[in-house]
């Protein structure tokens, strides 16, 4: 996978199933996507080429010919998409600030025991 900035334009959730494919293994063809994402999602082939072409467009996808086929590869890195979703829903919803969304998330009770041990050590590492 190449290093290239994350699109300006917003991966959508179907986009980003079609993503988790391509992170998990490539290159693959479109035919491949279908067989990872399709049963699940309830979706034909065509809407996995019309979903690879808008990644395309996005510059989030590279394609490369193979013979009648062709094979994508993600141009963006998966933790990379994953720090700029994260920055930017804490920046939307919490100012910024990480601190309330761990507020709202204790609150809401969506944080599991094993969740705050995760979020004790990674402070601590944090700390050092």
């Amino acid at each position: 996978m190449a290093d290239t900035d994350i699109p300006s334009e917003r991966i959508s959730e179907a986009e980003h199933a079609v993503m988790e494919a391509l992170w998990s293994e490539s290159p693959l063809t479109a035919v491949d996507v279908c067989e990872r994402v399709c049963a699940e999602r309830d979706w034909s082939m065509p809407t996995v080429k019309t979903l690879l072409g808008r990644l395309v467009s996005k510059g989030a996808v590279a394609t490369e010919p193979d013979g009648r086929r062709f094979l994508y590869s993600p141009l963006v890195e998966r933790s990379d998409y994953l720090g700029s979703e994260s920055k930017r829903l804490v920046e939307r919803l919490f100012g910024g600030r990480a601190a309330p969304l761990f507020a709202h998330l204790a609150e809401s009770e969506a944080l599991t025991e094993e969740d705050l041990a995760e979020i004790e050590a990674l402070v601590k590492e944090l700390r050092r």
